[in-house]
């Protein structure tokens, strides 16, 4: 059993500015204490989004302009600071099916990909060009190629870099461990009921 394939990325951008944006930021901690990822995306960036009484500021994610934008661009090392796996899931219910930036940080790509959220690395020029496109059309798509590893935004296309793995298993569906677990438990069955060091558990 495959979970979704991905060949191409499409939606509106919105871009979030600055190097290292780290994990705190994307979601502060005082948003973690939930049981469940449901209903998490409406804190993304809270901190930055409102002050401390809850009004909010001039920030990119609540323009009207970039209301329902799909794909997240941004600066170097972005999703540095802790491992909490609540930053992409926030990011992820918040809208965003596609990170486009100049760098990640490795774990916060690991989660992202397990999620099923491409984050693909760009250059300097090409995220200061894609970062302008969506400024100036924010009405206008912008396409990310995960089969010819480009990024499009109307008459221009950047190339982008992922880790081999990652593409693959974006790719051909495979991205999800648990998903693949899941699918597999007769196989991983047949093989525990071959493991002498788990005999003790057979009865």
């Amino acid at each position: 059993m495959l979970n979704t394939r991905f060949d191409t990325i499409r939606g509106r951008a919105v871009a979030v500015p600055g190097d290292d944006i780290d994990t705190d930021r994307i979601i502060p901690a005082s948003f973690m204490k939930v049981i469940t990822f449901d209903g998490i995306g409406q804190y993304a960036f809270y901190g930055e989004r409102f002050d401390e009484n809850g009004y909010r500021k001039n920030h990119p994610l609540d323009a009207p302009q970039h209301q329902g934008a799909a794909v997240l661009i941004s600066g170097r090392n972005f999703g540095c600071g802790s491992s909490r796996e609540h930053a992409p899931q926030a990011l992820y219910r918040f809208g965003f099916r596609a990170i486009i930036a100049e760098s990640f940080a490795e774990i916060f790509f690991g989660n992202c990909t397990m999620l099923g959220l491409p984050c693909v690395s760009v250059s300097t020029e090409a995220r200061a060009a894609l970062e302008a496109f969506s400024n100036q059309h924010p009405d206008k798509d912008i396409e990310v190629d995960l089969v010819n590893c480009v990024v499009r935004a109307g008459d221009q296309s950047y190339p982008f870099t992922m880790k081999q793995s990652a593409l693959e298993a974006l790719r051909e569906g495979e991205w999800d461990p648990l998903a693949k677990l899941m699918a597999n438990q007769d196989a991983i069955r047949a093989t525990a009921a071959k493991l002498p060091y788990l005999a003790w558990n057979r009865g």
